[in-house]
């Protein structure tokens, strides 16, 4: 099953979940406000994304914080994720799992195609 992680009313998540209803994809939603940033996960999305990606530094949220919170988000792992896990409205989103397949972030037609084809 695909996972989608991100926030409802996100536009991005939105178009994303868009695009998977329409083709008729089995599709479970994981609601960063609701259920929680899944702590166990910043790991490998760090490894597959990096942080300069995974953590929205063009958004709302990072425009608000302290510098000191800014610069410890930038300059670490450890930092980014102890952002990503006090504000989930940093994180880039979606943040897509797909069966047997690599991780996506965002929304990208041409990457949801391949992504969508090549899972078992």
């Amino acid at each position: 099953m695909i996972t989608v992680y991100g926030i409802p009313n996100c536009d991005t998540v939105k178009k994303a979940r868009v695009w998977l209803a329409e083709r008729g994809l089995e599709v479970a939603f994981h609601d960063f406000k609701k259920q929680g940033v899944p702590a166990d996960l910043l790991p490998a999305w760090l490894q597959a994304f990096g942080r300069d990606k995974l953590v929205n530094r063009a958004g709302t949220t990072w425009r608000k914080l302290d510098d000191a919170v800014k610069a410890a988000a930038t300059a670490s792992d450890a930092g980014a994720v102890a952002l990503m896990l006090a504000e989930p409205s940093v994180i880039k989103r979606p943040v897509v799992a797909w069966p047997g397949g690599p991780w996506t972030l965002g929304f990208s037609a041409d990457a949801f195609e391949k992504s969508a084809s090549s899972a078992p």
